[in-house]
């Protein structure tokens, strides 16, 4: 009988054809089949069977979809290109995230670089993947994508555990071929030594691996053969903001987890307590529901505290009386969860903090019905302030004797923030893509009105001072009605009380 590590040796050679690859993603459960040691760093169908499938690179995700994804990459990079002769050559350069440190020796929580990880969903740092296409590709999509990761190295791996190896890495997420990453160099001088007018796409604006950048992808760029220097991250977050059926279901399960842990957070506050504990019972509950970690520092703000936008120091008591605003969300392989939600820890709203908690809500709500094809997300924050105007003028906090420039000056001062930002990914996905386009199906994004009152601000009634308030929901772009993710969390202000009173 063959041997376990015969069948490895010949997977490896066969990745390195690429005229084999649609048949080799029909085959990574048979090499599944034959191993039987702990043989990636993440999650694989051998060694966590209760969490991710045969045919699975990360939980949900197939290697199918990873490879539509660079498909959709190649398409509508060469569309840029359609009619420019000159360029017959794409080469696509994508760095992994590296490992930081605290302290000599003590790693940071390792987090992959997001564009890398869409693309192939390997998590390992120190890597790099190069996609390199034709312009005859440009229906198709059809390329070939090579990945360079970490050598296997016993004594590394003695400490710190189990990395995959070249021929690891392309069985696990189906590339067409994997090396070590100490080979990049010499392959893209084989590279540039047969391609001449080649199209280089990099993100050099904000490189996320220093050594690649200043060892290799900085000479490939003085590399006078290469015709155009493209940046990749508008070009990604334009795909990355639509999200496929598979990412929707993460999103969702990781909305779900992150508000079931807020109610059990809002049932185990109460007066005296520390922010920090909040912070502490957030963290657990996720991860108890099966979160990585936690998407982002929560804002774990009591009282006047809720006033800083994003306070994160989460080290004060909540006093009896004060409201307590936690702005926290969780990441599930991969994809984050965002949401804000402020209740009384004593139980029971103030007249004056349910003046405002019913407005901020009101306002939400108006907002959310307009997350549809017909707004911009900056039409939806003009919108906002439009409508937290008439709900302060009614409970006069705003004058209505102040022209209007003072009143939206005022507005801005008391909500200092933009209603929605998209979500994904990233907790602030897709950076570089406008809010003042149209919403389209199938984007999630954030709704997020605030009213903030600081201590100090003598112009507004005593009983307001001292009062922050933001209520955030996930919603889902659809061909109709906007769909809230996180509808299950409660926020109706009689919805919390009860809550709060069966604890």
């Amino acid at each position: 009988m063959m041997s376990t590590r015969s069948y490895r040796l010949i997977w490896s050679r066969l990745l390195c054809h690429s005229h084999v690859k649609t048949k080799l993603r029909k085959k990574n459960s048979v090499l599944l089949a034959f191993s039987n040691v702990r043989y990636f760093r993440q999650p694989a169908a051998e060694t966590h069977p209760h969490l991710i499938s045969v045919g699975e690179v990360t939980p949900g995700l197939t290697v199918k979809e990873f490879y539509n994804r660079r498909c959709n990459l190649v398409r509508s990079a060469l569309k840029a290109f359609q009619g420019v002769k000159s360029t017959e050559h794409h080469l696509f350069v994508f760095p992994s995230a590296t490992t930081a440190y605290m302290s000599t020796d003590i790693p940071y929580v390792f987090r992959q670089n997001t564009d890398f990880l869409y693309l192939c969903g390997f998590q390992e740092p120190d890597s790099l993947l190069l996609i390199k296409a034709h312009s005859s590709s440009l229906q198709t999509g059809e390329h070939e994508a090579i990945l360079f990761v970490l050598k296997k190295d016993p004594e590394k791996e003695l400490w710190h555990g189990p990395v995959s190896g070249a021929d690891g890495a392309a069985v696990l997420t189906g590339v067409d071929a994997a090396f070590n990453s100490n080979e990049v160099e010499k392959y893209l001088h084989y590279y540039i030594k047969n391609h001449k007018n080649y199209v280089l796409w990099y993100n050099h604006t904000q490189p996320v691996h220093a050594d690649f950048n200043n060892r290799v992808v900085s000479q490939l760029m003085k590399d006078p053969r290469h015709k155009y220097l493209e940046n990749t991250a508008s070009l990604l977050h334009s795909l990355r903001v639509h999200k496929s059926t598979a990412e929707l279901r993460l999103m969702q399960k990781s909305v779900d987890i992150a508000a079931e842990a807020f109610v059990d957070v809002m049932k185990f506050s109460k007066p005296m307590i520390n922010e920090s504990q909040l912070w502490a019972k957030m963290d657990f509950e996720c991860r108890m529901r099966g979160a990585e970690f936690l998407a982002y520092p929560p804002v774990v703000a009591g009282g006047n505290r809720a006033n800083t936008i994003h306070y994160i120091t989460n080290n004060q008591v909540v006093l009896d009386g004060e409201m307590v605003l936690m702005d926290a969300g969780c990441e599930l392989h991969g994809y984050a969860s965002d949401l804000t939600r402020t209740w009384p820890v004593s139980g029971q709203f103030t007249k004056a903090q349910k003046q405002l908690y019913n407005a901020t809500l009101r306002v939400q709500e108006e907002c959310i019905k307009m997350c549809t094809k017909a707004y911009s997300l900056d039409e939806i924050y003009t919108k906002m302030l439009h409508l937290l105007g008439e709900e302060l003028l009614l409970l006069g906090i705003i004058s209505a004797h102040t022209p209007p420039p003072q009143q939206l000056n005022i507005l801005r001062k008391i909500c200092p923030h933009h209603v929605s930002h998209y979500l994904g990914m990233d907790v602030h996905d897709t950076s570089t893509i406008s809010r003042g386009i149209k919403l389209q199906p199938n984007m999630v994004v954030t709704i997020e009105p605030g009213i903030y009152i600081p201590a100090d601000d003598f112009s507004v009634a005593p009983e307001y001072r001292g009062i922050g308030i933001r209520i955030e929901d996930n919603i889902l772009v659809s061909e109709s009605e906007p769909v809230n993710l996180s509808a299950s969390c409660p926020k109706q202000a009689e919805e919390i009380e009860d809550l709060l009173s069966s604890r």
